[in-house]
């Protein structure tokens, strides 16, 4: 196994592990139903994206009480 000639200094090492950082998520209040939800994303809670309901979430909540 190789080993390294010289020693990285501090600021190579802090920016390569800056790139494996985690983002936060954004996220934006849903004009229907007020909640937060992930951005160009449907609602999860009402199912409407861009004023129209594109998931219809009461058939599924309905489908698992059934079971």
């Amino acid at each position: 196994m190789s080993v390294p000639k010289q020693r990285h200094t501090k600021q190579r090492r802090d920016a390569k592990r800056d790139r494996f950082k985690i983002k936060t998520v954004k996220t934006v209040t849903c004009p229907k139903c007020g909640k937060q939800k992930i951005q160009h994303k449907a609602c999860p809670h009402c199912g409407y994206y861009k004023g129209k309901e594109v998931v219809n979430t009461l058939k599924k909540k309905v489908g698992k009480k059934k079971k």
